[in-house]
């Protein structure tokens, strides 16, 4: 029997969060966005509408990546995803359920009940389901009138799923294998682990979908029109196309699309299965070497992956759906239905925002981004907000993403005494691109992310009653808790998490944090058997406690900060306090400012501080819990759901938004909303039997990848600067090709751009919207491992080399990186004389441009 079942059967009773009261009545929750496909950072497939039917399915950045499933009963077709064709009407829909693992729509009309369900097997107790890039759509439908009637199902996936722009010409082949019919899409020219930043999409790698061999189904590669206009007519579906005018993708209109013919459906329900899957080949680039994802860590490839998908669908329905039972049995019971229905949103979501990979030794690696927020990767304050999901289902998911964050700040990377914010821009963790990086202090967060790993590992000790984990890098904890007695109790003027308000100076709530994590390393102390250090720190938090509730006291309530009169924040920081035992700060601190909070309550939710109307949805759920009473809990989560069913902003599940409009502020998708599982923390009896069901035991991981070794072949101007020619005024065409004369541009050193941009080296400044570049250089006669371009771009930039594009960048970054040359332009560089032209775009913020030449080196 399976582990989640049998924890499921021999579930303890679950002790409800604070005093016994009769729960609030719960209003149905109404998802801002649905989730569908939900498996990372890139193959996360929402619907921003109430209705199936509403609009089209979008990728969580928003932009469309369509899903579209029609049925024809009885010879009539009706819509039941997508709003295209527009001219076939729509099933009605009855009800949308959200659950931990599955979406389920139902619909009724023309004589049938219809249930379109989407399962991610996103089991924790076991990492090899929970890694693994599938969602399952089963459709299934039975008479409602006690008649017999005809059913058809279709459905198509469009060539949008496997691209980042609409431009970029994709490729369809036939992709079947033992037991399973599939077709796979993705772009010709498979630029792996090639982009990096917030808002894009994958490019590399390939979508499947596919069908277990045994089901009667027809399937093509076409165009969406004429796809889904036989179907309607009720003709098979055309031939498959895999030629030039299908990878042509500029129109969107090219898709994978099914048929299943159920038959003749009567009150027995009949049904269908689909499987949806992303290959992306590699997954995360740690430290410039390129991972794969966790489930192919013992050889698989994709047909193995959909093999197995096949295989283990009817076992994943039972597990899934008794996971989900008894989850959401257990949620109630800790928060009540409202609070049930908004951890069941937040769990996929979380899971979706990050990746799993194997590192050398085949261990479990988690990289989590930072979705609409700046698209960082294992960022130390969103994976804070993040780890209540990650400790709660035991410690192979809390110590995934705590090993590469704790070797990188363990490594010569990282010099200073404090952790790190980040290990770079995802997907590529190969270093901190926040504030001045690895170069200098400036916008650092020092007091936050040093407090946030202690207070995880002390979580950690305390899940496992030992400090074994944690054993691994006490150098490192050591050295930020020594910084935190110097540095924590009131914190200099630095950023916190919450970034977006600015940089605070006394930070009460900063100094909160700090001091649960001194009150933590005390612990850990004493778990590890120095009783003379575990003393030391153990006094000293208790000290700084006693300070802190005389300091910010402000009458009947604590400030904001230790020198604001009349201020007031969420003290979210505090809930450490209670759930590791700390027993610093008293009971009556918290009710007294839990009561004033009930003062602050807007219709939408409880704010951030007192400086604006804008809120954090899970520091509003962290805060709820401080005083573990019921009616204190709901008065601070129903407005939560209130927000959630009001909002206009249809994007997936956002943190930071008005308490007063229901509008988003930033933020999309995060995976922050992890921290809804925090309550269940509290309840021992629950965080064991969750924790204790960890199947993968993962041990043992890899010490952090050896750089490669760059050699400088025509250095920038981090190195040695330039002299090239230069022009802001739009030049003729042809300006990037050798015989072009540019003797009326100018001459300037490099590199070029603003003063105060993150990492640049200025030359020359260049403040315009455009700036055009060239310089001939002189190549020597030399074999190279693999010659790749060394640049900082701030914003889009093209770079030629001899006429032909070489490398192709939007966005911006903050520092030197590599990129690939494309395959003509590293062909059009030759021994001798060889021109280089760049043209950089400017939007808005800063601005920046500079190019060499490398030669990489892999160890």
């Amino acid at each position: 029997m399976h582990n989640f079942l049998t924890c499921r059967i021999s579930r303890l009773l679950i002790i409800a969060v604070g005093s016994i009261s009769l729960a609030a009545s719960a209003v149905p929750l109404r998802p801002p966005s649905v989730p569908l496909v939900a498996c990372d950072p890139y193959f996360s497939i929402w619907s921003p509408a109430d209705n199936l039917t509403g609009a089209n399915t979008t990728h969580w950045t928003g932009k469309q990546q369509r899903l579209t499933s029609l049925v024809r009963i009885n010879g009539k077709s009706y819509r039941i995803m997508g709003v295209e064709p527009s001219d076939v009407p729509a099933l009605p829909q009855t009800s949308v359920q959200v659950l931990p693992t599955r979406t389920i729509y139902t619909f009724d009309g023309a004589g049938i009940q219809l249930t379109l369900t989407f399962m991610t097997s996103d089991l924790p107790d076991d990492l090899d389901l929970l890694s693994r890039p599938v969602t399952y759509l089963t459709w299934q439908a039975q008479s409602s009138d006690q008649q017999s009637h005809t059913v058809s199902v279709y459905f198509d996936a469009s060539s949008e799923l496997a691209v980042d722009q609409p431009d970029q010409a994709v490729m369809f082949q036939k992709a079947d294998s033992s037991g399973i019919k599939a077709w796979r899409v993705g772009t010709v020219k498979q630029a792996i682990l090639d982009k990096k930043g917030d808002d894009v999409r994958i490019d590399w790698g390939y979508l499947y979908v596919a069908a277990p061999k045994n089901e009667p189904v027809d399937s093509t590669v076409s165009t969406a029109v004429s796809a889904r206009q036989s179907f309607v007519s009720g003709n098979h579906l055309p031939e498959a196309s895999t030629g030039a005018a299908l990878q042509n993708n500029s129109n969107n209109d090219s898709v994978i699309a099914y048929t299943h013919d159920l038959g003749a459906v009567q009150a027995k329900a009949a049904s269908c299965v689909l499987i949806l899957a992303y290959d992306d080949l590699y997954s995360i680039q740690y430290m410039k070497k390129n991972l794969r994802a966790y489930w192919r860590r013992n050889g698989w490839e994709a047909a193995d992956l959909l093999k197995a998908a096949a295989h283990d669908y009817s076992s994943l329905q039972k597990r899934c759906a008794a996971f989900d039972d008894g989850l959401m049995a257990d949620l109630r019971k800790v928060g009540g239905e409202n609070y049930a229905e908004l951890a069941a949103l937040a769990y996929r979501q979380c899971f979706a925002a990050g990746k799993f990979v194997a590192d050398e030794n085949g261990q479990p690696l988690q990289f989590c981004k930072e979705n609409h927020s700046n698209g960082c990767i294992s960022t130390s304050d969103v994976f804070y907000p993040m780890s209540p999901q990650f400790l709660l289902f035991g410690p192979t998911l809390a110590k995934s993403f705590v090993v590469p964050f704790m070797n990188y700040a363990g490594s010569d990377h990282w010099k200073f005494p404090f952790a790190p914010h980040d290990l770079g821009t995802y997907p590529k963790a190969n270093g901190q691109v926040y504030g001045d990086g690895e170069r200098g202090v400036n916008n650092q967060m020092p007091v936050e992310e040093s407090g946030n790993l202690l207070i995880i590992m002390c979580a950690i000790s305390e899940m496992e009653g030992n400090t074994h984990f944690a054993n691994i890098y006490w150098k490192q904890l050591e050295k930020w808790a020594g910084y935190l007695k110097e540095k924590g109790f009131d914190p200099e003027n630095q950023l916190c998490t919450d970034d977006f308000a600015g940089h605070l100076a006394h930070n009460v709530n900063l100094s909160a944090k700090a001091i649960c994590a001194l009150g933590a390393f005390g612990k850990m102390c004493e778990m590890h058997g120095d009783a003379a250090e575990a003393a030391e720190y153990s006094k000293i938090a208790h000290d700084f406690a006693q300070r802190w509730l005389q300091e910010a006291d402000d009458g009947d309530h604590f400030r904001l900060g230790f020198d604001r009169a009349g201020s007031w924040s969420q003290k979210y920081n505090l809930v450490w306090d209670n759930i590791l035992g700390l027993d610093l700060f008293p009971m009556a601190a918290k009710q007294k400012e839990m009561k004033f909070y009930r003062t602050k309550i807007n219709q939408f939710g409880l704010p951030l501080d007192y400086r604006e109307t804008y809120t954090k949805l899970d520091w509003t759920t962290w805060t709820a819990t401080l005083t573990q009473n019921r009616a204190d809990f709901e008065a601070l989560i129903d407005p939560l759901i209130a927000f959630l069913n009001n909002t206009p902003d249809r994007s997936p599940m956002t943190d930071w938004y008005q308490t007063k409009s229901a509008r988003k502020v930033g933020f999309t998708g995060r995976p922050v909303v992890g921290g809804e599982f925090l309550p269940m923390l509290y309840d021992k009896t629950a965080w064991h039997k969750y924790a204790g069901c960890d199947k993968t035991k993962a041990a043992n991981w890899a010490p952090i990848p050896v750089p490669p070794t760059i050699t400088t072949i025509l250095p920038a101007a981090d190195i040695q600067p330039a002299i090239w020619s230069y022009t802001t005024v739009a030049p003729a065409s042809g300006w990037m090709n050798a015989g072009f004369n540019d003797s009326f541009w100018k001459q300037g050193q490099s590199g070029f751009g603003s003063v105060g941009t993150p990492g640049a080296v200025i030359g020359t400044v260049w403040q315009t919207d455009d700036i055009w570049l060239r310089r001939e250089v002189n190549m020597p006669v030399h074999t190279y491992d693999e010659l790749m371009g060394w640049l900082h771009h701030d914003e889009d930039v093209e770079v030629y080399i001899n006429g032909v594009l070489a490398v192709k960048a939007d966005g911006f970054i903050s520092g030197y990186d590599l990129f690939s040359l494309t395959p003509a332009g590293k062909e059009a560089l030759k021994p001798g004389k060889n021109l280089i032209a760049i043209h950089c775009h400017q939007t808005s913020g800063g601005q920046y441009v500079d190019f060499g030449l490398v030669d990489y080196q892999a160890n």
